[in-house]
């Protein structure tokens, strides 16, 4: 498995955001990143949809959550302090520590895995015309654990820079998942999936 490169090494969420670099320049940074990262995804557990509606969320609670987390700050994050912040941080970097935070949950991590399901999704509201007639979208790629209810990876790409094989090649490659059998749709197996003998050791598609 992934190794966490940081001491966050218990279940708790925060520990994993705080090993999440913040790109933002030091000067004039009020708000640490970490609970930025926080507000953003408790909000978009309570379907926030927006900047602004991250502002109002965090707004709406910010007294509550600053004394459960025995933090001092004054105002709330607005909907500009949150832009800022999502232009800059490491999208890669949040993926890899929500889910070692997942598989972290999971009793013996992911050592008793035996099928996963790849699928593929189109986020709502990303498709756009290209010059060639066709679309280009943002693809959701999801490594999903029916047995244990959980999707253990995901990643999302703009389908007019990578492919869907490319990138579930990559989700594969960073989890040790020896002897595991991942399924996936007709699109993956078009041409052949690995490159090599060597490579198609570890994981059956």
């Amino acid at each position: 498995m992934p190794q966490i490169a940081s001491a966050a090494t218990d279940l708790d969420l925060i520990t994993y955001l705080r090993a999440i670099p913040d790109a933002r320049m030091r000067r004039g940074v009020r708000i640490p990143a970490w609970y930025l990262l926080l507000v953003a995804v408790l909000g978009i557990l309570s379907r926030c949809e927006s900047l602004r509606d991250l502002e109002r969320f965090a707004r709406r609670h910010h007294a509550v959550l600053i004394e459960a987390l025995g933090i001092e700050l004054r105002r709330p994050p607005s909907d500009s302090a949150f832009r800022y912040f999502f232009l800059q941080v490491d999208v890669t970097a949040v993926c890899d520590a929500i889910r070692d935070w997942t598989i972290a949950q999971i009793p013996d991590g992911a050592a008793d895995l035996d099928q996963l399901v790849c699928d593929g999704k189109t986020l709502r509201g990303s498709a756009e015309p290209t010059a060639g007639g066709g679309s280009a979208f943002i693809a959701q790629v999801t490594l999903y654990s029916a047995a244990l209810g959980v999707a253990i990876a995901q990643t999302c790409t703009a389908t007019g820079e990578d492919h869907e094989r490319a990138v579930l090649r990559r989700l594969l490659g960073e989890l040790d998942l020896g002897g595991v059998l991942v399924q996936a749709d007709a699109l993956h197996t078009q041409k052949p999936f690995f490159g090599s003998s060597r490579s198609r050791e570890p994981t059956s598609c």
